[in-house]
């Protein structure tokens, strides 16, 4: 079965700093994927997707949102679950075979990590996207999309690193190994308790190779051969065909030393986060040039990428951390928010990312010439081909829902929900409330909280004078626009003028229950997951 999620960075973001909305697959509905951290209106995706950027845009979008796409295996098949982190993307597949006589089916995981990526940018959310992605395209017809998959958020500029070890070990933000609250209760023995450690135990096989730092090194180590290097240049050895190379070699070596154990493979890319590197001719399909002069913007090709629906020139207020690395120190882009550097970028990323998909088809035809069974041919029991559902889960919730399939008890230390309930079509969702928080930045940052159409952030930072909120209805206004979008100077410059009521409520007398009803949702939350900020907000 296949299991395919986005994550860590399957975390992309609106420009407007709104975390990836994600567009729908023609449907508002899909663009929600804005993610549950606050879009916090970035205007660019200045690492495109960066972490903290993203997270900052994203951001201000509740809790960094992810798409997965999930499809499970027939009696022999596969099971698909892809989620487009905000911060990562994570494509998880298992194949259940029988490996001996007499011998149980076991499924087999492939989790495909990208680095930064956008379902925006997917044409499974966003039909108008020029990126092409035949690979994933393939699965996605074959599972089950999850429209609401979000990661939940940051107390570092480096997002990435709570989303890897949320990843990792299924635990929500306050309660990581690495957060400001780790010293009251300490978990020395929590490696031994997170993924690739369960899987050991239970008599899996374990690979990895991904980008190196910015992630959980004691769960790291736990995976039996490990292959991790950061490539982010548009080259074979240096990009990211290398990643799949590693794991071709290990499926070789496993079949050549007629290794039967099921496998769980983690199988990260560098990009296509920052430096977005692409190959020539890649670059040259989408209209992009690897620009290397911080004092000048790019040619402003016609073949390149349209700029974001919700693209602003610049953010409209200090959103508690814009000086975050990834908005000030981004090659290719830096401090620059001109829609020749905007559009210039995102042709750089689509080039990674369709780099990416070439390099998954190259795994799955190994898989399928070893003999597993891969995702794109196989239809889970109970789980109709093309499904949509919103799902609401968070990143940290695939530890919990990788062991339910495999019939593995989660560790203790697990606070993650699994998703098989709504993979199988049991349910539409597995929660009800999604959160964010960063506080990368200066304290106490951003929060935000969404439950239904209804989203809010708020923006607090006593020493910058900042104090921020936004209301939105995310199926109204999916794209989380602003006032500042409406301006006939920013306006004209978007793909489709804003409606009137595309913009924030916060301060529309009509709509002060419903912000009152949500201030008082995120508060609750806030308590239920130990945010030590509670009492600021």
């Amino acid at each position: 079965m296949p299991f395919s999620m986005t994550a860590d960075d399957i975390e992309k973001t609106s420009w407007q700093a709104s975390p990836k909305s994600a567009g729908s697959a023609g449907s508002a509905a899909l663009q929600r994927i804005s993610s549950v951290v606050p879009a916090a209106q970035a205007t660019h995706r200045s690492h495109i997707r960066g972490h903290s950027a993203e997270i900052l845009r994203a951001f201000c979008s509740v809790g960094l949102r992810k798409r997965f796409i999930l499809c499970a295996p027939p009696a022999k098949g596969p099971f698909i679950v892809k989620s487009l982190h905000l911060l990562l993307f994570i494509c998880v597949i298992l194949s259940a075979v029988r490996l001996c006589p007499g011998q149980e089916r076991r499924p087999n995981f492939l989790l495909i990590v990208v680095d930064d990526q956008s379902p925006q940018d997917l044409q499974l959310y966003n039909p108008a996207s020029p990126l092409r992605t035949p690979n994933l395209d393939r699965l996605a017809a074959r599972g089950t999309l999850l429209q609401n998959a979000v990661h939940m958020g940051s107390f570092s500029g480096a997002v990435c690193t709570p989303s890897r070890h949320m990843l990792m070990c299924g635990r929500t933000l306050w309660h990581l190994p690495i957060g400001p609250l780790a010293a009251q209760n300490p978990l020395p023995g929590l490696p031994r308790e997170t993924l690739a450690a369960v899987f050991n135990d239970a008599g899996y096989a374990t690979m990895r190779t991904c980008k190196k730092g910015n992630s959980y090194e004691g769960a790291n180590r736990q995976f039996t051969v490990r292959r991790d290097a950061t490539k982010r240049e548009g080259t074979e050895e240096g990009g990211s065909a290398w990643h799949a190379q590693q794991v071709l070699d290990y499926l070789s070596h496993r079949h050549a030393e007629k290794d039967v154990r099921p496998f769980l493979i983690w199988f990260g890319f560098s990009h296509p986060h920052d430096t977005r590197n692409g190959t020539p001719e890649l670059l040259d399909h989408y209209g992009a040039v690897n620009h290397t002069d911080m004092t000048n913007p790019p040619p402003l090709n016609p073949a390149l990428p349209a700029l974001p629906p919700n693209y602003l020139p610049q953010h409209p207020f200090n959103n508690s951390h814009a000086d975050v690395r990834d908005e000030v120190a981004v090659s290719g882009v830096w401090k620059r928010r001109d829609p020749a550097t905007v559009r210039n970028e995102l042709g750089r990323e689509f080039a990674c990312s369709e780099n990416i998909d070439q390099q998954i088809g190259k795994v799955l035809q190994r898989l399928q010439e070893l003999g597993e069974q891969v995702p794109f041919i196989a239809a889970g029991p109970g789980i109709a081909a093309g499904r949509r559902a919103a799902g609401n889960v968070y990143l940290l919730d695939l530890l919990a829902t990788v062991c339910d399939f495999a019939g593995i008890q989660p560790p203790e230390t697990n606070e993650g929900i699994s998703m098989k309930p709504v993979l199988t079509g049991r349910t539409e969702i597995i929660r009800d409330v999604l959160y964010g928080a960063y506080s990368g930045g200066a304290a106490p940052g951003i929060r935000c909280v969404s439950r239904g159409d209804w989203k809010l952030i708020v923006y607090k930072a006593p020493q910058l004078n900042l104090n921020q909120v936004q209301l939105f209805n995310l199926q109204q206004n999916p794209h989380e626009l602003l006032p500042q979008h409406h301006a006939e100077a920013v306006s004209r410059q978007l793909s489709a003028a804003p409606a009137p009521l595309q913009t924030n409520l916060a301060d529309q007398p009509q709509y002060a229950a419903q912000l009152q009803q949500m201030r008082q949702l995120l508060k609750s939350e806030m308590q239920r997951l130990d945010d030590p900020a509670v009492s600021e907000f």
